[in-house]
């Protein structure tokens, strides 16, 4: 058995654009556009590399923030990359049998198995994975909030040889990470990392979640949650408008509320909010089953916040003494 570890670039339309208007057989949070993954054997040696431009099908105009985050143009997809479903048979012949997969985050893997779906391609092979942050918290600090990668490297005092936001140059300095953890035993107490990660809170998928999606470009909390509470409240199942309850705060920016679908009936939303070094907000939005552990959450919640049994402020009670008649 070997490990892969994987790093991914993706493309996103611009929020209004007509990229972000298109309507797909299945729903994704970014077209793929890089792939850059590196080979640690069982020993934890950090051999032989990988890497892809994949040329976009459904989202060709390239968002310029993508572009300069990762350097990418579009005349390099253009003149360079090649169709998903090469790349993916690429991939998969250099990756071989019996390997398990290791990210840097929840994300890659996600959006993988999403394009894998838009394209009609076999995702069976990509269902062994672990998230490297969890079994590098669980054998550092033993904290539940994500870490850059730049944190990580400094911790293990590893110098950066390959440029950042380019999927080999990242790929390459997880796999030098992830050589100096203890892979098995960290694979095998990766449940309780994710149970420590406080509860899934931190980006982890809980039970029940059946579909995740970023958005971009708010000015502000108020403008976001009412993104999420009004346009982009859509039923995960039929598309339609829903329309939202309340919306709890979490730690770490995180808002849960729970929307109902006149057709398909109720579904618990949880987005937490991210600041862009341009200002503006990011969303990254869950939808849960209405039976999920995540929406059970919600109504306790729910509960402990109803008006009627919520205890009083403190001014509250000042006036309500003040009422009293005095003792004789």
């Amino acid at each position: 058995m070997q490990y892969i570890v994987l790093d991914m670039e993706w493309n996103q339309p611009w929020p209004g654009s007509p990229s972000s208007q298109k309507v797909l057989p299945v729903q994704i949070r970014g077209e793929i556009i890089q792939i850059g993954a590196v080979r640690v054997t069982e020993d934890q040696q950090v051999t032989d590399e990988f890497q892809v431009l994949i040329k976009p099908k459904y989202y060709r105009r390239l968002n310029r923030r993508v572009s300069k985050l990762t350097g990418i143009k579009e005349a390099d997809l253009r003149d360079n990359g090649v169709p998903m479903a090469e790349a993916m048979a690429r991939f998969r012949a250099w990756c071989g049998e019996d390997v398990t997969f290791l990210t840097w985050g929840f994300d890659d893997i996600t959006i993988l198995r999403e394009n894998l779906r838009l394209y009609g391609l076999d995702e069976s092979w990509v269902t062994r994975w672990y998230n490297a942050q969890m079994i590098f918290n669980a054998q550092t600090d033993g904290s539940t909030a994500q870490k850059a990668l730049k944190t990580a490297m400094e911790l293990f005092e590893i110098e950066a040889t390959r440029p950042a936001h380019d999927a080999l140059g990242d790929a390459y300095h997880t796999a030098l990470i992830c050589a100096r953890l203890d892979l098995k035993k960290g694979t095998a107490e990766y449940g309780k990392a994710l149970k420590d990660h406080d509860n899934g809170f931190h980006g982890a998928e809980l039970p029940g979640c059946i579909a995740r999606k970023v958005f971009y470009g708010y000015a502000d909390k108020k403008e976001a949650l009412g993104a999420m509470s009004g346009p982009e409240n859509k039923c995960p199942t039929c598309g339609k408008q829903m329309t939202g309850t309340r919306w709890f705060a979490q730690p770490g920016h995180r808002y849960m509320d729970l929307a109902s679908c006149s057709s398909c009936g109720k579904f618990l939303i949880r987005v937490r909010l991210s600041d862009q070094p341009d200002g503006t907000i990011r969303v990254s939005r869950l939808t849960y089953e209405a039976t999920s552990e995540a929406a059970e959450a919600y109504a306790r919640r729910a509960e402990k916040a109803d008006p009627e049994v919520r205890r009083p402020s403190g001014a509250q009670r000042r006036r309500r003494r003040s009422k009293l008649p005095e003792k004789k």
